[in-house]
């Protein structure tokens, strides 16, 4: 629903805008009326109106009534500017009751001065004189489009080619189409250029005498070139025949379509205002020019907005398609709303252009055509541009292999960046096309703006902030690789001990935490925001932190010193805060350890007063064997060191084993049931519980094999004494017959032979601890 809402919002904007637009341009147009041309003729005929009675009677009424108009309309006005200001609305209520007035006192007049040609009160004009001006006309007409077909003919075999080239495979696809449309359009201007070009030469010698023209023949000649020059924008926009030369991607069934309605369009307008109009303001009278012109107008409106109407449906359609395939947000949403609104946009616009023309006509054209050129224009290179950085920046980024083995994380990371560079270049770009189009439209004045103060400093501003932006962003990419690279270093001799691989992780998450602070702060001061108060505050809210939060800036301060002293790396078998377990991650406040069980635990620095770290340098495995007391500890201990020596012959457990002596403290105690022996194995750090318990299994079979008995609890039944000494019978109850109660005979197991690899432990170093040492 928001969507929706947020879409509506925009349309009604948009048109209100357009609206706004139409008032302004009306006001202008009555702000400065336009005055008929200067010529003779025009004078004869008003004095003709006035010499007749009739006439002149019936202009003094139409004119007192325009008078009493115009003084209920300055009243109104008034009374209005003394109560309050109009508003909007009422503004474009007044200025759409006015245009109406207009339009209907203009009918009203022009078909009372048709009606009066041929009668005695329109005065005499020489028909002979007017046939020949005709014939002559007719002439440079011919000439100047039979030279331009001509032309257009030849280019026809250049636009072949250029389309051909264009569609041909090859790199660059989108700018050799760009340049083909380029060197289309200027061949087309070209053709325009020299038809127009024949056609004065024509009417300058052919036709004329003395080098002199005719005016309605350079009438003719001046709106053909205005009229051509912009129907080679429309062949370049709608390119029928050549799908390489058209710059919008729609079929080439549609492009002819809108081609063919446009190029019909223009040629009514522009030769009925630019030709027909001016030539019954010279031959007739200006009024009836006026009706012509309303005619004209009137027509044209009603053409367009028929047309608009019946491909309402069609180009919705389309317009949802392509937003629906479009892949930026911003574009999508703007395609949809453009779907549900263009037949409004449209009829708003011939709605201004028909104004114009009716109350401007010296100057609505061409504002008109400027405008619409440059709204084209805009939206062509717009176009263009949002294609180039699809191509360039809107692509993922490839490295090389070599890069990629010593780098690997190098183009995940390059690729989170670039997709955000590429929405704010699309976003920028729309900004900029919206204003271009504002600008040409008389909206906005984009050039006023860029030379004003406020202007040049938003434009710096933007710059400097996208400098900013950019290189911490290079900043980050590049430390970030500098410390992958430590960490993961393409050379195995030049592996990281465990100390830099927790220095190195705890560097980089400061350094982005730094980097981030710094660049907003950086950026905050170069927009204008006074970051003193902040960085005040941001003082004064550490110091209630502080206070508040004691235990964390202990658990900080603890970590420090911790990561200082190199008590804890990561992967090192610790016991912190009794817990032990493999320490898997590392931060500035809080360690995470890994126990046996695969618990994973989270211990605050704060709550860690003593570290045990068993991975440093090397380790001891020692083992306490006790033996019965009538056992000879000698011999036991000859047998410790034969269980030590086959130990040493296992290649595996030889690799783990520092020192090739077994080191034997001796009688360690006196115990309550058996006499312990202690002995003890330098092993690398973390391999000497694995170590332990190959040496144990060793130590059992050996003790076993030599008959030495390892003492364990035992249990002895007493069943009493009589007085005089004797024992008293045991009180056995024999069950069953004699044959069930015979010797039970012991299944004897088979002896054991050589250790197996399905008996050894398959426990791997580094996670091999137990959890009583």
């Amino acid at each position: 629903m928001w969507i929706f809402d947020m879409k509506w919002k925009l349309t009604s904007a948009l048109l209100v805008t357009l609206l706004l637009t139409f008032s302004l341009i009306t006001e202008a147009a009555w702000a400065e009326p336009a005055t008929p041309p200067n010529n003779e003729k025009h004078y004869s005929a008003l004095a003709d109106t006035l010499e007749n009675e009739q006439s002149r009677e019936k202009l003094i009424a139409e004119l007192r009534e325009l008078a009493q108009a115009a003084e209920a309309m300055d009243e109104e006005a008034t009374s209005e500017e003394v109560v309050d200001e109009p508003t909007f609305a009422r503004q474009i209520a007044n200025t759409t009751q006015s245009v109406a007035q207009q339009i209907v006192s203009t009918v009203g007049v022009g078909f009372s001065a048709v009606a009066a040609i041929g009668s005695d009160e329109a005065g005499t004009f020489d028909g002979q004189n007017m046939l020949d001006e005709s014939f002559f006309l007719l002439v440079v007409i011919a000439s100047t489009l039979l030279m331009f077909y001509v032309l257009r003919s030849l280019a026809r075999h250049v636009f072949r080619r250029a389309n051909d080239w264009a569609e041909a495979e090859g790199d660059y696809p989108e700018i050799r189409k760009f340049s083909t449309i380029l060197l289309a359009a200027i061949v087309d201007l070209l053709t325009v250029a020299l038809a127009w070009v024949a056609g004065y030469a024509v009417a300058l010698f052919a036709v004329g005498s003395n080098g002199e023209m005719n005016v309605s023949q350079s009438l003719f000649l001046n709106a053909f070139l205005a009229i051509e020059i912009f129907k080679v924008i429309l062949r370049t926009v709608f390119a029928g025949r050549d799908d390489a030369l058209r710059l919008l991607p729609i079929s080439a069934e549609s492009a002819t379509y809108w081609h063919i309605w446009l190029a019909r369009l223009t040629n009514y307008i522009g030769y009925g205002m630019l030709l027909i109009v001016p030539l019954v303001n010279l031959n007739i009278n200006p009024v009836a020019g006026q009706l012509v012109s309303v005619l004209v107008v009137l027509s044209a409106f009603i053409y367009a907005v028929v047309v608009i109407m019946q491909n309402r449906v069609s180009v919705k359609q389309r317009l949802l398609f392509h937003a629906q395939q479009s892949s930026f947000s911003f574009s999508r949403v703007s395609l949809g709303i453009l779907a549900r609104s263009w037949h409004i946009l449209g009829i708003v616009y011939f709605a201004v252009l028909a104004v114009a023309l009716l109350l401007r006509p010296e100057e609505a054209l061409p504002m008109m055509l400027k405008a619409t050129f440059q709204t084209i224009l805009a939206l062509v290179v717009g176009g263009l541009l949002a294609k180039f950085l699809a191509k360039t920046i809107g692509r993922p980024v490839h490295v090389s292999e070599d890069l990629r083995s010593r780098f690997p994380m190098l183009e995940q990371r390059v690729n989170g960046f670039v997709p955000n560079i590429y929405k704010t270049l699309r976003i920028l770009l729309v900004v900029v096309v919206a204003a271009v189009i504002l600008d040409a439209w008389g909206i906005f004045s984009l050039t006023a703006w860029m030379a004003s103060e406020a202007g040049i400093h938003t434009i710096g501003t933007l710059i400097s902030v996208a400098a900013i932006l950019v290189g911490a962003m290079a900043i980050w990419i590049v430390l970030a690789s500098w410390i992958e690279h430590r960490l993961n270093p393409g050379d195995e001799t030049h592996l990281p001990t465990a100390r830099a691989k927790t220095l190195l992780t705890i560097f980089r998450n400061a350094a982005a935490i730094a980097l981030i602070i710094m660049t907003v702060m950086i950026v905050l001061a170069e927009i204008g925001v006074n970051i003193g108060p902040l960085l005040a505050g941001a003082g004064v809210l550490g110091l209630a932190i502080g206070f508040g939060a004691q235990k964390l800036v202990q658990d900080i301060i603890t970590g420090i010193f911790i990561q200082m002293e190199n008590a804890i790396n990561a992967g090192d078998i610790v016991t912190a805060a009794g817990i032990t377990g493999t320490a898997e991650k590392l931060t500035i406040r809080s360690l995470g350890l890994r126990d046996l069980s695969g618990t994973y635990h989270l211990i605050p620095f704060s709550s860690v007063d003593t570290v045990s770290n068993f991975m440093r340098e090397f380790a001891y495995h020692v083992g306490e064997y006790g033996v019965a007391y009538r056992e000879d500890t000698d011999q036991v201990i000859v047998h410790l060191r034969e269980a030590f020596a086959e130990l040493m012959a296992d290649a595996e457990q030889r690799e783990k084993i520092l020192v090739d002596e077994l080191e034997v403290h001796g009688i360690t105690a006196l115990a309550d049931s058996s006499v312990n022996i202690r002995v003890r194995i330098k092993t690398l750090p973390g391999t000497q519980w694995g170590v332990g318990r190959a040496y144990n299994r060793l130590v059992k079979q050996h003790l076993d094999a030599a008959g030495i008995e390892i003492p364990f609890p035992h249990m002895t039944i007493y069943f009493g004494q009589d007085k005089d000494g004797s024992a008293p019978p045991a009180p056995l109850k024999m069950i069953g017959d004699s044959e069930s109660n015979s010797a039970i005979q012991l299944e004897q197991k088979p002896e054991k032979t050589e250790s197996s690899k399905s008996l050894k432990s398959n426990p791997k170093d580094k996670q091999d601890f137990d959890e009583e040492h």
